[in-house]
């Protein structure tokens, strides 16, 4: 039997949780469907040293729990499924899971990203083997060894210092010049002055070796074309990610890399349907800003139900006809002509009932009809829920015109 909801968030990463709170805490039946335990990418991050309020640092698994607390205190739901299908047209939005269906009024997608593979030889053979992309995971497995880091960014540089802990040394291996890394420069500063940590420059990886587990790497001078090999005992990846939009690819909108598109409502381009955090276009993805995209995304998507549960009742089921008068409430000239209205239906209450709208604010309506507040003020008549009139100029003519 499917289960109904309000709102349902997919995905329990920094974004969903974020979206989870600000749901629940709206008085929406709220729930979050995560295949595995919540947290995302930032559960597997060691230290978080960046996010606000927690200057002396903090972990990404302690983060992560203390917000999954924090939403299961305001009532969400966590349902432990795999998504497979979406049906996201149409006021009620139907989620295939592997352990049945659920139904929501809105949705949010924040499915997040996972790593980007290097895609060489050895890699996919012996992923688990010495191959990882998660130092919190897999760091205390290679204690008195020593491992490779490939990538320069920030995720890269604080994993390395991170494996230090563990590792006998670990090995950067930089596409940039000497001393030139993506990373913030505090990492970046503290990574150079690491004596556990050693650099490779102008390099890639061109392949990974081991027969059962990981013992050495051969990497490529992009420069001289030089290839040497590096004996190692693990090699740790990251080098980017790519979003989990393959649920969404041909029903949401997709920037050229996979990510979805959004507004600054984190609106997509469909109605009651919203995308936070990793998975959509955006310039940072950081725990900070995932979980404000998470938030805002909740806050918008209860305000979408609220405006379509009382647009269905005033106006599309409505058995009379519908004079809609959308206006700007500062137009002090548009005001005097929606009173004009508001007097004019008053006069024929048995034919039509009046449904005032401050098209600035009221969202859904301003999308679905393509509202510009330069035409304001203006009429719609609904008859049996579809526009059979429009009147652009609002006069006593005109308003009789309402009559035939």
């Amino acid at each position: 039997m499917a289960e109904n909801y309000d709102l349902l968030v997919l995905g329990g990463g920094p974004a969903g949780l974020a979206a989870g709170i600000y749901g629940a805490r709206a008085k929406l039946k709220t729930a979050i469907i995560e295949k595995g335990r919540p947290g995302g990418q930032a559960a597997t991050t060691g230290e978080l040293i960046n996010y606000p309020g927690f200057g002396p640092g903090t972990t990404g698994p302690e983060l992560t729990q203390a917000m999954a607390e924090h939403a299961k205190a305001f009532g969400v739901e966590f349902i432990k499924d795999t998504v497979i299908g979406l049906k996201l047209d149409g006021n009620i939005k139907i989620i295939s899971g592997k352990k049945g269906e659920y139904y929501a009024k809105a949705v949010i997608i924040a499915l997040g990203a996972e790593p980007r593979l290097l895609n060489v030889p050895g890699e996919g053979k012996l992923r688990g083997k010495g191959v990882s992309y998660c130092a919190t995971c897999d760091a205390d497995l290679f204690e008195e060894l020593d491992v490779a880091v490939v990538g320069s960014g920030d995720a890269a540089v604080e994993e390395a210092e991170y494996l230090t802990r563990f590792a006998n040394s670990v090995t950067m291996i930089v596409i940039h010049d000497e001393g030139h890394v993506d990373a913030n420069p505090v990492s970046a500063e503290r990574a150079f002055k690491s004596e556990k940590i050693k650099w490779v420059w102008n390099s890639t990886v061109k392949t990974i070796n081991g027969d059962e587990i990981v013992d050495s790497i051969t990497v490529k001078n992009i420069k001289t074309g030089e290839e040497s090999d590096l004996a190692v005992d693990g090699v740790f990846i990251y080098v980017g990610t790519v979003p989990k939009t393959d649920l969404v690819r041909g029903i949401l909108e997709l920037n050229p890399q996979g990510y979805i598109l959004t507004d600054d409502k984190m609106r997509t381009n469909i109605e009651g349907v919203y995308a936070a955090g990793d998975v959509r276009d955006k310039y940072l993805r950081q725990v900070v800003t995932a979980v404000a995209d998470g938030s805002i995304a909740a806050v918008a998507a209860q305000k979408y139900i609220q405006e379509r549960e009382l647009w269905e009742k005033e106006v599309i089921n409505s058995p009379k006809p519908v004079v809609v008068v959308y206006y700007n409430p500062i137009d002090m000239q548009g005001t005097e002509k929606t009173g004009m209205v508001d007097q004019f239906v008053k006069k024929y209450p048995e034919k039509f009932n009046l449904v005032k709208v401050d098209a600035t604010r009221n969202e859904l309506v301003k999308a679905r009809y393509n509202i510009s507040e330069e035409d304001l003020p203006f009429i719609h008549v609904f008859i049996g829920g579809e526009i059979a009139a429009t009147i652009n100029e609002i006069s006593e003519d005109c308003l009789r015109e309402i009559l035939k």
